[in-house]
């Protein structure tokens, strides 16, 4: 039996209850699991890698010396959500989308969550993400956030916490597409059998949300994803909606400002955009209105979005509750806005621009995970207790020059899922990331996500960045 000696130990696992105990909704993988040879695990195993390979599921290290693509590292032991507790994510999920939403577009309209001395204004003025060309803006339908990845993790005890908002450009659902796809294949009798929900509806719904932030006088508008090129780490991504949406892909060079519009360069002359879907960072996207350097946006597009002539999704500045500082007020926000209380918590959170909090971080930081505000990845990052005294000292000396751009918290006790490394399972520990989309028809959370895995034993980083790997995410249907 493949999972005799697969010991949980005192994580929560995913799988598994105790020894030899898989939880209600993994009992019957893990009996079919059980039924192959330690042979075929392998052969199932690789030929899911090599899948993946003919796939082209990549993504880009930019400080990887060796190459710049390589294949997403893909476990076959799937992580699986019940129906029940996933009915519960997405509550709190779409809670979590509508407080964020109503807070950006106060903060770049009458700021009364300022006035009200709910958030200091000091802590929106110095983010990185809060964009003052953006005040005043009006996006489509006053929705800001159209895609949003948000990632959760679960501790020792069960509970779910949210770790992070990603709203600039939330990368890694073209994973998702693909790891079904490959584990379709992998183990076809368990998807005959298993209620699982699909996942590959997800592109569809996403150009429902593009198409619906054109003007309604557009009959038939055009959509475009707005890459940054093919170095970009997500390219493959970029290129993979594109394709499975049926729109172009455009890099900034295909794209003019002309007649107060933005067109698009084609081989019959200029064809006018009217939804872009950007894999671009605000600052990027227009070297008029932001950097001057920038080589990869469109001169004079914000013009034309401030005009409403363009759609763009995400909508410009909402980068500022990706800043993991204002990330610790959104349970204020919550109770503000929506005058309830947060259905998923935050990880407890301590800012170190407060001075009482900033000399407790520094006086633990072999207990805590400490982040700057503005990093994305896995960069910026210390896990204290896998850090050297070296290390956490010269972390300590970068918190004090700059407090405003770090948050520390405890670490958690990730969830595992077995993971097969070499020739034996072994619990690593993972995250999920949901993708949720929000348009004119309200909130859609798309079930499952990508469960990104940690591919060395004991490790806590499951950034791809940093050599984590991925899982399929089965969010059971009854």
């Amino acid at each position: 039996m493949l999972f005799d000696s697969y010991d949980p130990g005192d994580f929560y696992d995913e799988l598994f209850v105790a020894k030899g105990q898989p939880r209600p909704e993994g009992k019957l993988l893990i009996d079919r699991l059980n039924a192959l040879s330690p042979d075929e695990i392998r052969v199932r195993q690789q030929a899911a890698k090599s899948a993946m390979m003919k796939l082209g599921a990549t993504f880009n290290v930019y400080s990887d010396n060796e190459g710049t693509e390589r294949i997403l590292p893909f476990d076959m032991i799937p992580r699986i959500v019940s129906a029940s507790e996933w009915a519960d994510l997405e509550k709190g999920l779409k809670q979590r989308i509508h407080a964020l939403n109503l807070f950006i577009a106060d903060i770049y309209g009458e700021q009364k969550i300022v006035r009200d001395g709910v958030i200091p204004m000091d802590l929106i003025a110095s983010s990185k993400g809060f964009l003052q060309p953006c005040i005043g803006l009006k996006p489509p339908h006053d929705i800001w956030c159209h895609i949003t990845g948000t990632d959760l993790v679960r501790d020792r005890d069960g509970q779910w916490y949210v770790l992070e908002d990603n709203m600039r450009c939330p990368s890694g659902v073209s994973y998702v597409l693909e790891n079904r796809r490959v584990m379709k294949n992998t183990f076809p009798q368990i998807f005959a059998t298993l209620g699982i929900q699909p996942v590959d509806e997800y592109p569809g719904h996403l150009l429902d949300t593009l198409l619906n932030l054109a003007p309604p006088h557009i009959g038939n508008p055009t959509v475009v994803v707005l890459t940054p090129g093919i170095y970009n780490s997500a390219y493959f991504e970029h290129s993979f909606l594109a394709q499975q949406m049926g729109v172009e892909l455009v890099e900034g060079r295909d794209l003019v400002v002309v007649d107060g519009y933005v067109q698009m360069r084609t081989t019959k002359g200029l064809r006018r955009v009217d939804v872009i879907y950007r894999r671009i960072d605000d600052t990027f996207i227009d070297p008029l209105t932001f950097n001057p350097e920038s080589l990869l946006g469109v001169p004079g597009i914000t013009d034309v979005y401030r005009n409403g002539r363009v759609a763009l999704a995400n909508a410009l500045g909402t980068g500022v509750a990706d800043d993991k500082v204002i990330y610790a007020y959104v349970p204020q926000m919550i109770r503000y806005y929506l005058d309830e209380d947060q259905l998923l918590p935050n990880v407890p959170t301590y800012l170190c621009w407060e001075p009482d909090q900033l000399e407790y971080v520094v006086a633990n930081l072999d207990k805590l995970v400490v982040k700057a505000a503005n990093e994305a990845g896995g960069y910026g990052m210390l896990v204290g207790t896998q850090a050297t005294a070296e290390e956490r000292q010269e972390f300590a000396g970068r918190i004090r020059a700059n407090p405003r751009n770090y948050i520390a918290q405890p670490t958690l006790s990730l969830s595992r899922v077995p993971t097969l490394l070499g020739d034996t399972f072994e619990g690593c520990h993972v995250d999920l990331r949901p993708y949720i989309l929000y348009g004119s028809q309200g909130v859609y959370v798309h079930p499952g996500g990508l469960t990104r895995v940690a591919m060395k034993k004991g490790s806590l980083v499951v950034n791809s960045s940093q050599g984590g790997g991925s899982k399929d995410t089965w969010v059971l249907c009854n």
